[in-house]
């Protein structure tokens, strides 16, 4: 009796801890930056409530506006190529092709760099001076231009390059996991039937694969709600905020220009954001099955 006691209290014991300092450090200050969206907090916390003060403030900036709008177009064509690009690799290694253990850490590979790493090195890459643009012009190609990382209009494009860079391999070995989990059966009923290949990926093995699709779209969401390091290693937010996207903003305005309060109103409006993706996700993953 005191052992099986023991089995169940020593589990309890051991995670406790992590599951106090889960609650002290996650949600505990997210709630403490709830508190502090609320307040004139400047510099330092501050405890004088002021309402929705800030959030007024927040929605009447307009290099907020700029975020949000670089945050729709680097969202949108991340999770788009992404899951375009991932796909595509994914129907390619599933053919069985030759060289496919070879090929498939090749592609994973960019996801195992921290994007700090991606961010530099395609700066690099995307200076005009050092960069791509400068070896064509030392090959002969003098008038080829390559300029976006220093174009107003053009600099959001290039996090979107490094990004899905970085991701797509990622996207791919999901993809190619949710063909590999395809009954087989299935695929050679539709043969036998005189499928062309096309057709049963369009209409069996793609729809089969929902789910997939659905985690996918939440990871690459999440990852470009919260981008934030990518950014600053790459662009620093420039040229003249043409790349600011809601986490930079959020980190500029409470430890650079000094207000904590309209940096957590941002944070906490990033955070419903998330929530907007993940609630719907969990409730279609938790939802009984006959009710779906």
């Amino acid at each position: 009796m005191t052992r099986n006691r023991l089995q169940d209290i020593v589990p309890k014991l051991v995670l406790s801890p992590s599951l106090a300092m889960i609650f002290v450090f996650v949600y505990g200050f997210i709630l403490y930056t709830l508190f502090l969206s609320f307040t004139n907090s400047r510099m330092l916390p501050s405890y004088d409530f002021v309402g929705f003060a800030n959030y007024v403030r927040l929605w009447n900036t307009p290099l907020w506006w700029t975020a949000l709008k670089n945050l729709a177009i680097f969202g949108t064509l991340y999770i788009v190529i992404c899951s375009a690009l991932g796909l595509f690799l994914a129907i390619l290694l599933d053919q069985k092709i030759r060289g496919e253990g070879f090929l498939r850490p090749i592609y994973l590979y960019p996801m195992a760099l921290s994007f700090i790493v991606t961010g530099t090195a395609w700066k690099w890459f995307l200076d005009p001076s050092i960069g791509f643009q400068s070896v064509m012009g030392d090959w002969g190609f003098e008038n080829f231009v390559f300029n976006w990382i220093v174009d107003r209009n053009m600099a959001i494009y290039t996090v979107v390059l490094a990004a899905v860079w970085q991701s797509s391999g990622f996207v791919m070995a999901m993809f190619l996991a949710g063909l590999r989990g395809v009954d087989s059966e299935i695929i050679k009923a539709a043969q036998i039937d005189g499928a062309s290949n096309w057709t049963i990926y369009r209409r069996i093995i793609i729809p089969l694969m929902r789910p997939v699709f659905l985690s996918a779209f939440v990871v690459l969401a999440h990852l470009a709600i919260k981008a934030y390091d990518l950014v600053v290693a790459l662009t620093g937010g420039g040229p003249g905020g043409a790349t600011e996207v809601p986490a930079t903003f959020m980190y500029s305005y409470t430890f650079t220009r000094n207000q904590m309060g309209t940096g957590a109103s941002s944070a906490i409006i990033m955070l419903v954001m998330i929530f907007s993706i993940i609630i719907p996700y969990l409730y279609s993953e938790l939802k009984p099955r006959d009710q779906q």
